[in-house]
């Protein structure tokens, strides 16, 4: 009897790993969805309102938000007795985004200063206004296009999915290889939904522009595990740190690295290997310091305790 009982429960466990798995992948299945429906899509309904330059941009980023938000919330809120999203109570929110803001920002101010002083970085004289002009538009645009739907479908849904199973360095591998799913993905959408409307469809591959696929992967996994430490940050909305996270990281690189080309009113002039230290770098510098909030947290409070991976785990009802 105890034999038998022994296997029905290893056969229910894996059952259960296998629907987590599932419904991480579908988390990821959705953001890439709307992010090849909305990148397709925005050219066709530009036309058709009479939209041109930002408000194009801004159409395909509201389809990919409207597209996956809802879907991810829905399906969160049929499991009740599962981790939550992490989105915390309304309140909580701005203060969970600046949170996520004032750290990222910080770190990278601190090592692009020091790749300034090492002389990596050779700046150019700024344009306030176009700067301002420019992080206010981008920030909506990126906020509704990648920040929101992808914390939401992925450090929300798949992480929560995975993390209702398995230890937190399982979850957080899975939740980082979904993400790495998702560009490739979206670009097999984007190409069918371009040819289901009549428009030309973009090549697909995994790495946009062609940059080089290692390093493009590389950035994914460090910019993945990043935000999972935004994510597990303490306080009662952690969701909203790992969206300002993801937002600040979109906007300082559009500004530093790409400025010139978008017309930012400010950029930098670096070599390829010296960006890829300065990002990994300001990244890893920001991972260390939402690991060491929360375990300090956790040790000011003595409510934190090992699980099956090791890492003292905050309980604030919010995870």
């Amino acid at each position: 009897m105890a034999a038998g009982s022994g296997v029905v429960t290893e056969a229910a466990a894996r059952v259960s790993a296998a629907r987590a798995l599932g419904r991480a992948l579908l988390g990821g299945a959705v953001m890439a969805g709307a992010l090849g429906t909305g990148n397709a899509l925005g050219g066709p309904l530009a036309r058709m309102l009479g939209a041109e330059g930002y408000a194009r941009q801004l159409l395909s980023a509201v389809v990919v938000s409207a597209l996956a938000v809802p879907v991810a919330l829905w399906w969160r809120a049929g499991r009740p007795a599962g981790r939550p999203l992490g989105l915390g109570p309304p309140a909580a929110a701005p203060r969970a985004f600046l949170r996520g803001v004032a750290v990222t920002l910080s770190c990278a101010v601190a090592v692009l200063g020091a790749g300034t002083a090492l002389g990596w970085l050779h700046w150019s004289a700024p344009d306030l206004a176009a700067l301002t002009s420019f992080l206010a538009g981008n920030a909506l645009v990126a906020l509704l296009l990648e920040a929101l739907p992808e914390e939401v479908t992925l450090r929300g849904h798949a992480w929560v999915s995975l993390r209702d199973r398995f230890g937190g360095l399982l979850s957080a591998l899975g939740t980082t290889a979904v993400f790495l799913l998702v560009p490739g993905a979206s670009t097999v959408v984007q190409a069918g939904v371009s040819r289901a409307v009549g428009v030309a469809a973009p090549p697909v591959g995994f790495a946009p522009g062609g940059l080089d696929p290692v390093g493009y992967a590389v950035l994914l996994c460090v910019f993945g595990l990043t935000l999972l430490a935004a994510r597990t940050a303490p306080g009662p909305a952690p969701l909203w740190t790992a969206i300002g996270t993801h937002l600040v990281f979109l906007s300082v690189n559009r500004v530093v690295f790409e400025g010139a080309v978008r017309g930012a009113g400010w950029s930098a002039r670096a070599g390829a290997d010296h960006i890829a230290v300065l990002v990994l770098g300001y990244l890893a510098v920001t991972t260390m310091v939402f690991v060491g909030l929360r375990v300090v947290s956790a040790r000011g409070r003595g409510r934190g305790r090992p699980e099956g991976d090791g890492v003292p785990i905050v309980r604030n009802g919010d995870w």
